[in-house]
């Protein structure tokens, strides 16, 4: 690394070639230098779909002041790959803008940039390539590909009323993460108790396996992640899916412990926490209540899990039975520019 202490005493030069030497120093490879990235396509199959998606990453918005800088680039990744792997792809490659402000120090900046290159490795990521500009704020905008016969594809659309609703994990610790870093401005130290929610936020888990198993046996009839809720995440379904609807059974499957308990000891409304979350990257999936068996048992023989949270109606509306008492879901979740 430079004995410079800030970015703004590089240049961009100097900035891509540290960029370059970490990625060749991690994987073996180095960054392709001209106007366009290129990925080799001769191992692979041509009847297979490009499938890509890009979500930015901002750090005024997505960043709680508790995360550190390696935090930060894992989970720009993660974010990314999070939307591919719930169709059932496998990322191959990945191309990364940056905009870095000039004031950023050099040891933040080996951080982010180890944080991501880690993460690539983990998942087996081409790092081809991407944009450097400055910025005001640390702004990272990934695009992530892979490749998948499309009949193979987990689509949002697909769903059949009296589908079930299942999930690859549990719901409420994003909630509960997010009230204690931002509202509370708590941490670790001052929360012990709730570990598994700050670091949800904070180091969220890995994608799980369920939708590659769910995929290639041709079991789900629809699929999403939960990166803006469960709420939203159900009304984006609908969207694609007309006369539809969702009951959701309020349980322990649906409903993390940490979560009630965070719930319980501070009076906070449990509903809010499991429904209006977010950033949870949980996969939700569709599947006919004629293959529920079956989908459960290869999950678990790959290491996953599936949780039947509810059903599909015929209803254009989202209710959860709490109770014996059926209550509609009113939240519509997350938005940007509200």
């Amino acid at each position: 690394m430079s004995q410079k202490k800030y970015i703004r005493d590089l240049g961009e030069l100097k900035i891509i070639k540290i960029i370059d030497n970490l990625i060749f120093e991690k994987t073996g490879k180095e960054l392709i230098q001209d106007d366009s990235f290129f990925f080799s396509l001769k191992k692979l199959d041509f009847q297979n779909n490009l499938i890509l998606n890009s979500d930015m990453f901002v750090s005024t918005t997505d960043a709680p002041k508790q995360m550190n800088f390696r935090q930060i680039g894992r989970k720009s990744v993660l974010m990314n790959i999070s939307d591919l792997m719930v169709k059932g792809v496998r990322p191959k490659g990945i191309i990364i803008s940056l905009g870095i402000p000039n004031t950023l120090s050099m040891n933040f900046f080996d951080e982010l940039m180890n944080g991501i290159i880690d993460y690539c490795k983990k998942w087996n990521l081409d790092y081809i390539g991407g944009d450097l500009n400055k910025t005001k704020e640390l702004i990272i905008n990934p695009t992530v590909f892979g490749f998948k016969d499309p009949s193979m594809i987990i689509f949002r659309s697909g769903i059949h009323t009296g589908d079930i609703l299942v999930v690859n994990s549990k719901f409420g610790l994003t909630g509960v993460g997010f009230d204690i870093l931002v509202r509370k401005k708590g941490n670790l130290k001052k929360y012990p108790k709730y570990k598994r929610s700050i670091l949800s936020v904070l180091e969220p888990i890995d994608p799980g396996e369920e939708a590659y198993i769910l995929a290639n046996n041709s079991l789900a009839t629809s699929s999403i992640d939960s990166s803006d809720g469960l709420a939203k995440s159900l009304r984006d379904l609908m969207l694609v899916n007309p006369h539809i609807g969702f009951e959701i059974d309020f349980n322990d499957n649906l409903i993390h412990k940490e979560a009630l308990l965070y719930s319980q000891e501070y009076n906070f409304p449990l509903e809010k926490l499991i429904f209006e979350g977010g950033e949870e990257f949980i996969q939700i999936f569709t599947i006919g209540s004629n293959n529920i068996e079956t989908a459960q048992k290869k999950a678990n023989e790959g290491g996953g899990k599936l949780f039947k949270i509810g059903k599909v109606i015929s209803e254009e509306k989202i209710y959860f039975k709490k109770n014996d008492t059926k209550l509609e879901i009113k939240s519509q979740g997350f938005e940007h520019f509200k």
